[in-house]
Order: C-alpha cells, then sequence, then structure tokens
C-alpha cells in the first residue's frame, strides 16, 4: 500500500531537509533569536497558501513550530531542543497533516531522536550551519550528505550544496541570504532550494521547489517580527 502523498511544499515542513545535529570545532554559530515569520505559498495547481513559523523560548529550551493551511488541507509541526556547545538536542516532536479529511498526528520523543534530529530542529541546525561552513560550497562542489528522521522516526538522507551568499528581496524587505540547494539521492530530479538568514537561525527567507527542471512551488517571506526589532 502506497503512502498518502501531500501536495509538494504544501505542508513545506513535510519536506524539509536536514543535518546532523553535532557540532564542529572552530564554527562560531550564530545565537537564536526568537521570531514569528509569516508567507505566502504559491502552488502549481492549488490555491495559493498561508504558513506561519514562529521560533520561541521556553526556559533551557527553544520551541520550532511551522504551520500552513488551505481549504482541503493543514499541516503543522512542532519540535522542541536544546542549543548546547556541542550542538541541537531535540527532546520532542509533533506533527499533524490532513488532506480531504484523510491524515494522522504524530510523536517522537527523546528516546527516538537520541542518535537523528527531527525535521524542525535540523532544519534550524542546517540554517545555522550553513551560515559558516565552507564545505559543500558552490555549484560544482562535492555535496555533503544529511540524514534525519521524518514524522514516524523513518531515518531519511539529503544531500545539499551551499549554492551562494548574498541579498534577497521579498515583500518583507531585503536581507542578507545563504542559499542552499537539497534533494534525495533516491530521486535527484526534486530539489528544495532554501534561502536562509545568516544570523536569525531557523529563519526561512524563501523556499522553491523544483522537479524535472521546473519550479513547482515557492514559498516567499511576507512579514517578519523578531526580538531584535
Amino acid at each position: 500500500m502506497s503512502r498518502l502523498r501531500f501536495p509538494p511544499v504544501l505542508l513545506i515542513a513535510a519536506l524539509l531537509a536536514s543535518a546532523p545535529c553535532v557540532a564542529a570545532d572552530g564554527e562560531d554559530f550564530a545565537e537564536p533569536t526568537p521570531f514569528t515569520a509569516h508567507y505566502q505559498l504559491q502552488i502549481s495547481g492549488w490555491p495559493n497558501a498561508s504558513v506561519e513559523h514562529r521560533l520561541s523560548q521556553h526556559g533551557e529550551q527553544w520551541q520550532s513550530d511551522m504551520r500552513a493551511a488551505i481549504a482541503v488541507a493543514r499541516g503543522n509541526e512542532r519540535s522542541r531542543f536544546r542549543v548546547n556547545a556541542d550542538g541541537v538536542r531535540p527532546s520532542a516532536y509533533s506533527s499533524g497533516y490532513s488532506l480531504l479529511g484523510i491524515g494522522g498526528d504524530y510523536r517522537l520523543g527523546s528516546g527516538d531522536l537520541s542518535s537523528l534530529p527531527d525535521r524542525q530542529a535540523a532544519l534550524f541546525d542546517l540554517s545555522r550551519r550553513s551560515a559558516v561552513t565552507t564545505r559543500c560550497e558552490g555549484q560544482e562542489a562535492a555535496p555533503c550528505e544529511l540524514h534525519f528522521v521524518d514524522h514516524k522516526g523513518e531515518q531519511e538522507t539529503l544531500r545539499y550544496r551551499v549554492l551562494e551568499r548574498g541579498q534577497l528581496e521579498s515583500p518583507a524587505g531585503t536581507f542578507d541570504a545563504v542559499t542552499v540547494e537539497t534533494w534525495d539521492p533516491e530521486t535527484p530530479e526534486r530539489q528544495l532550494v532554501f534561502d536562509f538568514h545568516p544570523t536569525l537561525p531557523g529563519l526561512l527567507l524563501g523556499v522553491d521547489y523544483h522537479r524535472d527542471g521546473e519550479r513547482r512551488s515557492r514559498l516567499t517571506l511576507s512579514a517578519l517580527e523578531t526580538a531584535a526589532h
């Protein structure tokens, strides 16, 4: 039986690439900053959707919460993790998806996340690593390999390259950006291209989904609130 598939990037969190949560010597990572980001999601063949992504602090832990919805579908993911000197350590994950009334809810505990991160914690870690890494950088560079667990706790693998560093214009303003291309080695015809903020870990400035060389969807930052503003 094939499992239910959601429209690409409709439930953007379900497609996020990620990286191992192990710190590397000499890397000067940016400190977490709370933010609330709002996006417009354009999807080929589907109505546009609104997405909200919030990073908040709860004592010694951080929580990443992402939600997307249109008339016939909804999706959400939430992760709690600590940010220590030795990396990002997730402690709990939950998600829920529904398409035309069909879907499910999922949870992972610290035992499920002891060796690999969930998607939200890993996205946070990948975004801050991409700001400082000199490996896997450039269109011709050998890709790095990424490992994480999906919403059911099953291991997934993707590859990525840092394509460029520059500026990105959006309805929310103009920002410094780090562009990272990711893909599943089993389906290289599909790519997610992330634009990360170099000093606000976890913040997506934009995401494009490509399949067979054609862009199928785009996530665009429309509004941003941070503790620094």
